[in-house]
């Protein structure tokens, strides 16, 4: 027993727990004269660590100078993952990568166990300091003077790690009409939660001069997200235009795009959540749910986990044995997964709202508490998918609230798949098989 905890799948929960600690001693003890508790000082570290977004005080109020270099530097440390940069201060220092931090990044970032982890490595931070200076630079530029150079880096990185933290008091709504903020903040954002493997190659095919294929899942990482940015897009303008506001339809057309790919999990807004129609945030919910690919900044099932849940259901549908994506058929170990992670994901949603329901008003009748529940599930799949959206509730949450919140995000930014394999570690196999039978269903 003693072998299995010092397994690859308990060392990045470990290294996120303790990252998350030592941050939220450094922020209480950096927060302004009376303005953060240890509660709150814990859930801003767990918010930056697990890159969510997701804020009970202003931070750019709350803290001080050290305080929000400290929140970059979580928030820097969270997107990339805590493994990532501890085996590449391995590399750098010793040139050699142990087994260990060998299958956990693999597991993390790749799904793939066998590359060449230090190579992969440089590139990973090289490619990712440099589209955060460009990024910076680039919101500096179009910031007219609203972004000092501090300001203009914090927001980079936070956009391309998919947290979404500001340090301006309304987020980013007094910059709604502004086209070049608009469209650095949203190309951060996608780039950071298309996933390092799908950067990496993509890097490397323009360097080769587009010559060779793309694989297959690059392939639909990129044909899925560029989907649900569209069709999000879409039902959001639709939706927008639909209900009372004085806004032109470019405006609304610019915050619907912009939404669309904040909402899989960066938490940037343009728009004040709480005056949504229920329409527009229930589409939010499902573009929360969904998330980003997989090994990326950004939390959710996955893009992947979605098309192939899509491909399952229309396999059913057809009655068909083998579930097809393109010119390739899933084998059933993935389906499995797939199935698993949604029934999983499921479950720690809807307990989470209930036990909210029960923080916060449990004691009080519907008609007291109207429209309450929309904002309790909104602000909960808001949490797990580690997007940082919020309806306004975040801020009013009971001590008992928060603590469910910190829960979610944590869960959020590991995985459900990954937190139930390390507890499945402990467990001893089964050596033996129960007789078979079939049962009626439906």
């Amino acid at each position: 027993m003693a072998k299995k905890t010092l397994l690859p799948f308990v060392l990045p929960v470990a290294a996120f727990s303790t990252t998350i600690l030592v941050g939220a001693i450094l922020l209480y003890n950096f927060s302004s004269t009376g303005a953060m508790s240890w509660i709150d000082a814990l859930f801003t570290a767990t918010s930056a660590v697990c890159v969510t977004g997701l804020t009970v005080l202003d931070p750019a109020a709350s803290l001080t100078e050290g305080g929000q270099t400290t929140l970059l530097a979580l928030i820097q440390l969270g997107g990339l993952g805590i493994m990532t940069y501890s085996s590449l201060a391995l590399y750098l220092v010793r040139r050699r990568i142990t087994l260990t931090d060998r299958l956990a990044v693999g597991q993390a970032l790749l799904h793939n166990t066998s590359f060449d982890l230090g190579r992969f490595l440089l590139r990973l931070a090289s490619m990712t300091f440099t589209i955060e200076i460009i990024g910076a630079i680039l919101l500096y530029f179009f910031g007219d003077d609203r972004f000092t150079v501090f300001s203009a880096i914090f927001h980079a990185v936070s956009a391309f790690c998919n947290a979404g933290f500001s340090l301006f008091p309304d987020n980013m709504m007094s910059m709604v009409t502004n086209t070049g903020i608009n469209f650095t903040i949203m190309m951060l954002i996608i780039l950071g939660g298309l996933g390092f493997s799908v950067l990496d190659e993509l890097h490397l095919w323009f360097r080769q001069g587009r010559k060779g294929k793309i694989s297959f899942v690059t392939k639909i990482i990129l044909s899925t997200s560029a989907m649900l940015i569209i069709g999000g897009t879409v039902v959001l303008f639709i939706s927008r235009i639909s209900s009372p506001n004085d806004a032109p339809l470019t405006t609304n057309l610019l915050t619907s795009l912009f939404q669309s790919v904040t909402a899989r999990t960066a938490g940037f807004n343009t728009v004040n959540m709480s005056e949504m129609t229920n329409l527009y945030l229930l589409f939010m919910i499902f573009l929360m749910i969904i998330g980003g690919a997989p090994g990326s900044c950004a939390g959710g099932i996955k893009v992947t986990t979605f098309r192939a849940l899509g491909a399952f259901m229309l396999a059913q549908v057809r009655g068909r044995e083998q579930v097809v994506i393109g010119n390739k058929a899933l084998d059933s170990k993935t389906i499995n997964k797939v199935v698993t992670l949604v029934f999983i994901a499921t479950i720690i949603v809807g307990l989470a709202t209930v036990a909210l329901n029960l923080t916060e008003g449990g004691n009080y009748s519907h008609t007291q508490l109207r429209g309450q529940f929309l904002e309790i599930f909104f602000e909960v799949v808001s949490a797990f998918g580690t997007v940082g959206l919020s309806m306004g509730l975040t801020a009013k949450l009971t001590t008992g609230g928060k603590c469910i919140i910190i829960a979610l995000m944590f869960i959020g930014r590991i995985g459900p798949i990954w937190l139930l394999t390390t507890l499945q570690q402990f467990h001893s196999n089964v050596r033996y098989k129960v007789p078979e039978t079939d049962l009626p269903i439906g």
